[in-house]
């Protein structure tokens, strides 16, 4: 009897995860909450473009199509590729669309038993237990109603940068409900079609509280809507290091100082041995002269000292946790006219006319205030499990990283499997390399190690993390160590890491979706 494979989601992940499981013979059945694929590209703002060239940013058997010539694309364009991909592989007949999980049981198993398994499920396997999953989905275009269903293996593609906003806490009797005007979440700015999000700051004063993609994006959509008549003013309370774009020192790639296999033998790696070790050692002092020369860079290039936006934190330090962004076209010649207006606070609370920041003793006035300050994505994966124990197993410690063996497999938690939460500095090729390695499992081509050797493994890379990500471990962001990552997974399929040819070219050439195309066993 085949196996029952459900995935949650029909975003990037969940297309990926589809058509790995269909290429192993399974047909899974695909929950999509909304009417159509693509997840938060169905609700990004006009303004939003890709942060990766289309030279990486790209499915490894799926071309971008000759029509778009942009190196960074809009977001229709982005949305149209990731359509066409699944209409291109006939994944669409797999996705009940409409469809809203709202909770999943694992069943069948006393919690008595899985606690004394010494292997993930019992025995290493996708599917070596009796347990099953149950699942709660309302069918949002029928009558509502909540229908179960009842599958051997659940694949999670639920993202972690939508449906639960991260609201900051604010001093007491200071917080948005005292503002006498209009407060919202970049999620429900970005949910707006174009027209209606125009026409909300149109003639407005507008404050962003933010400083990453969405509060870049959001201010130089209501510049581009007002221009200096009705200033923009986008308060942070930490600056980060921005792009102009992805090339450094007049058409230096950034690629080739954090893309390929000498970068990463400058940082030290979760498992490395004495000699990687050692290597990463002896050769800190050039790691830190790369990144200050990128930083001496965007200081030249762009006026950060000028307007107090020089970060307090290293360039590395903002890679290792994905931060980085390239800065929407003309976004500081915006600055400089004055239809944005960059503020730093590290207190922010709202008054009736709008907000009270440091060192002001007036009000920043303003009709709308926007939170770009991201999303709870460890909340939401937590929400999806009606069992608290299985809430807390995956979720975890506050003070560490969410506990996924491979960024995909929780260690205590079985037949489930999580694609999209960890973040790199290419999430496209990194979600298809999960995707690969997932479906090879579920093949059965390799074995799972022991419990404990995998609790081991999680614990490394928690402590890489915050070894070179800081006080943003909790992103799970493999950073400056992708191809390393990259490299495990092969080595569990069976496969040569090793994906250039020549020394040189394996040192150097930056690594990306075409190294890893057709990866099979022995390949």
């Amino acid at each position: 009897m085949e196996k029952r494979i459900a995935i949650i989601g029909a975003g990037i992940s969940g297309l990926l995860a589809c058509k790995y499981a269909l290429a192993k013979g399974y047909h899974p059945i695909v929950f999509e909450a909304q009417d159509c694929v693509g997840g938060l590209w169905n609700h990004t703002i006009e303004s939003t473009k890709l942060q990766n060239s289309t030279e990486v940013f790209l499915f490894s058997d799926f071309p971008w199509p000759s029509s778009v010539k942009e190196t960074f694309p809009g977001n229709t364009q982005v949305l149209k590729y990731v359509q066409s991909y699944a209409q291109h592989f006939g994944l669409l007949p797999y996705i009940k669309f409409n469809s809203k999980v709202i909770g999943i049981d694992y069943v069948g198993v006393s919690r008595e038993e899985m606690q004394a398994w010494d292997l993930w499920g019992g025995t290493g396997q996708p599917f070596g237990s009796k347990g099953k999953w149950n699942m709660k989905v309302q069918h949002t275009t029928e009558d509502k109603s909540i229908k179960e269903y009842e599958v051997e293996f659940v694949i999670l593609c639920i993202g972690r940068f939508s449906g639960v906003p991260n609201i900051p806490e604010f001093p007491p009797n200071h917080g948005p409900e005292i503002f006498g005007g209009k407060v919202l979440h970049s999620m429900d700015y970005s949910a707006m079609d174009n027209a209606s999000a125009a026409a909300l700051v149109k003639g407005k004063n507008i404050a962003i509280i933010g400083s990453q993609k969405s509060a870049v994006d959001l201010a130089a959509q209501c510049a581009n809507v007002n221009g200096i008549d009705n200033p923009c003013t986008m308060v942070q309370r930490t600056a980060h290091w921005v792009l102009p774009s992805y090339y450094v020192w007049g058409g230096v790639s950034l690629h080739y100082l954090y893309y390929n296999r000498f970068a990463e033998i400058l940082v030290h790696k979760p498992g490395e041995g004495f000699l990687l070790s050692a290597l990463a050692f002896l050769l800190s002092p050039l790691r830190w002269g790369i990144a200050k020369l990128v930083e001496s860079y965007l200081r030249w290039k762009l006026p950060l000292k000028k307007y107090n936006m020089v970060p307090p934190h290293g360039f590395l330090q903002e890679m290792s946790s994905c931060q980085i962004l390239v800065l929407p076209e003309n976004f500081y010649d915006k600055v400089v006219d004055g239809s944005i207006v960059l503020k730093k606070s590290k207190n922010i609370s709202f008054c009736r006319e709008g907000l009270m920041i440091d060192g002001e003793t007036q009000p920043l006035t303003a009709d709308v205030i926007i939170l770009a300050t991201g999303y709870r994505g460890d909340q939401k994966l937590g929400n999806i499990f009606t069992c608290p124990s299985f809430q807390e197993c995956i979720l975890g410690s506050a003070s560490s990283t969410i506990s996924l063996y491979r960024q995909i497999i929780h260690p205590r938690i079985p037949q489930l499997a999580v694609i999209g939460y960890s973040e790199s500095l290419n999430n496209l090729y990194t979600l298809e390399m999960k995707c690969r390695w997932l479906g090879h499992f579920l093949d059965q081509t390799f074995q799972l190690p022991s419990i404990k050797e995998m609790e081991k493994d999680v614990r490394m890379w928690d402590g890489y993390m915050k070894r070179y990500a800081g006080k943003y471990y909790r992103r799970s962001c493999l950073g400056a160590s992708h191809i390393w990552y990259n490299d495990q997974l092969c080595k569990d399929i069976g496969c040569n890491p090793r994906r250039k040819k020549g020394f040189f070219s394996e040192l150097i050439e930056p690594y990306g979706p075409a190294d890893y195309a057709e990866l099979n066993p022995q390949s």
